[in-house]
């Protein structure tokens, strides 16, 4: 009798020997495979020396590793060949015998950024301009200098005096309210508006804006010009004593 023909094929599922058109294997019931071309060439001889196959897209995958590796190999090859040759050339001058007679070409020598003419500096003369004739002197003209009727009025930095309060804000009502009041005020024609921060001086109760009009040395001054102050919208102006 003849011995048994030895498998060349093995179920990638459980190792058993399977003949080549077999379709389905005879130990677990898995389907064979049965690629043909080089596919199927290389997953026989793969499982003719490893039972275990994990299957055909190991292929592709193999595929695309190597070329991945082929173009990062010739990648580094193209940059080294390219930094090779950025290798700066430093010239010099060739060893060529010069024959009795010949003159050797000389390269005419760039003068110095120094060597070149400075400009002379420009003279400022000091001294008065000249005037048309009749026109007045510089001198004896004064530019007044220009205020602001808007402005409000500042208290004097360390001066005690006597003023008429037209209205005292609290503080928590805000410095606008204080300064919309002191304008209106200064629109009535009230003289020297202006709004103190009660805080700052000692004769005032602290905690208010008080919008005031007038800074008097006196009491009788600013006794004479509260009566003003009643007859131009601020009926409970009264007058007090500023110090800090």
């Amino acid at each position: 009798m003849a011995a048994p023909e030895t498998p060349h094929d093995y179920c990638p599922t459980c190792g058993a020997g399977y003949e080549p058109l077999q379709e389905y294997c005879l130990e677990c019931g898995t389907r064979l495979p049965t690629n043909r071309g080089v596919v199927g060439f290389l997953a026989r001889e793969w499982q003719r020396r490893i039972p275990w196959y994990p299957g055909d897209w190991i292929w592709p995958v193999l595929l695309f590793l190597v070329l991945t590796i082929v173009a990062t190999a010739a990648a580094v090859a193209a940059s080294a060949s390219r930094d090779t040759k950025a290798a700066t050339i430093v010239a010099t001058e060739p060893n060529v015998p010069v024959g009795p007679g010949v003159t050797r070409a000389t390269v005419p020598t760039i003068p110095q950024a120094n060597t070149l003419p400075t400009a002379p500096a420009p003279t400022i003369t000091n001294g008065t301009l000249p005037q048309a004739p009749g026109a007045p002197s510089t001198s004896s003209v004064t530019t007044p200098t220009p205020t602001n009727p808007n402005a409000l009025t500042v208290w004097p930095a360390g001066k005690n005096g006597w003023t008429n309060v037209l209205e005292s804000l609290p503080t928590t009502a805000g410095r606008a309210n204080a300064t919309a009041r002191a304008r209106a005020a200064k629109r009535a024609g009230l003289p020297a508006v202006g709004v103190l921060v009660s805080s700052q001086y000692s004769s005032l109760h602290p905690g208010y804006y008080v919008v005031f009009s007038g800074v008097y040395a006196t009491q009788n001054q600013a006794s004479a010009a509260v009566s003003s102050a009643h007859s131009n919208g601020f009926p409970d102006a009264y007058q007090t004593r500023v110090t800090r």
